[in-house]
């Protein structure tokens, strides 16, 4: 998906900076070339699984599995951040911030030059709660509603195809969806269809994650003072899906950040709360997994009634 952005991208380095008609038209034709070819890609993998089933279901299943996995980002997410609070716990990690700040530029889009542990115990936090959304949960909602299609006809897309037409979505989001320059026309198309393809799964989150932690306060009372912090964000879904997880990991986020040079103020989510620590990013990264788990057994009983 990355490689066939770039080349068209590229492309469209000749178009002029002004022209928004075209870059415009452009950015749509990319949206729709790398989501149609991940789609069908994985349309075709799906009718080689259904046909070798019958053969070796055991080994098709394990492979197809295997190829499903490759659409969630959890390991990856688990990895990266553990390896920042891992530094962080070194006694001499105040003598290795430029390799904490390096380690944290893959995962966050701010600029890392200048934060303390603080803010990158901030920036981690806030990673890790709206990269779970977008890199876990969204694909595995994506994936199932590929079954549910499959439950009614096994020539409609499946759980694969569904994840790679959201995972194309989300890698032109990230690879153009800015709002400068060229690029805020080039990646308009793929920047919304990425929000739309999160705004459900980032709202059942919402919904969902209380359930899975203990704080002194009621579920419903979590969800509403969650909803009240994340929706005044610029985007529609990161703020609440980095509002649920304060919440529910009891830790502070918001505050100043700069992209590029150019300073940004988030809104304060969970302002009573105390500010990012080790313990309370650890808290966000088993809370995902719990809810990981609560999903898929969710979604096996309503497949199980559906049946």
């Amino acid at each position: 998906m990355g490689m066939i952005i770039s080349f068209l991208k590229g492309l469209s380095e000749g178009i002029k900076k002004e022209n928004k008609l075209k870059l415009f038209i452009l950015g749509l034709v990319i949206t729709f070339l790398v989501v149609s070819l991940s789609g069908i890609s994985g349309w075709i993998i799906e009718r080689l699984f259904l046909f070798f089933k019958i053969k070796n279901p055991i080994l098709s299943t394990l492979f197809f599995a295997f190829i499903l996995s490759s659409s969630l980002a959890s390991r990856s997410l688990n990895k990266s951040i553990l390896e920042i609070l891992n530094l962080i716990n070194k006694e001499n990690h105040s003598d290795n911030l430029s390799n904490l700040r390096q380690k944290l530029s893959l995962i966050v889009g701010r600029d890392v030059e200048n934060l303390d542990t603080n803010e990158i115990l901030r920036a981690t936090a806030e990673s890790a709660s709206e990269n779970s959304v977008d890199g876990i949960f969204a694909p595995l909602f994506w994936m199932f509603i590929g079954i549910i299609f499959w439950e009614f006809n096994q020539s409609m897309p499946g759980p694969l195809a569904m994840a790679w037409i959201f995972k194309a979505s989300s890698t032109i989001d990230s690879m153009i969806g800015y709002k400068e320059g060229k690029l805020k026309w080039l990646g308009f198309t793929g920047a919304k269809l990425d929000d739309l393809m999160v705004w459900i799964p980032s709202r059942f989150v919402l919904i969902t994650l209380p359930f899975c932690c203990k704080t002194n306060q009621p579920i419903c009372t979590t969800i509403r003072d969650s909803w009240k912090d994340g929706i005044v964000d610029s985007s529609p879904n990161s703020g609440v899906s980095e509002a649920i997880f304060a919440y529910c990991a009891e830790v502070r986020m918001g505050g100043v950040s700069y992209y590029k040079g150019v300073k940004k103020i988030k809104p304060i989510i969970a302002n009573s709360y105390p500010i990012a620590n080790i313990a309370s990013v650890k808290k966000i990264l088993n809370l995902s997994l719990r809810l990981q788990l609560a999903w898929l057994l969710i979604f096996f009983l309503i497949i199980k009634l559906i049946n």
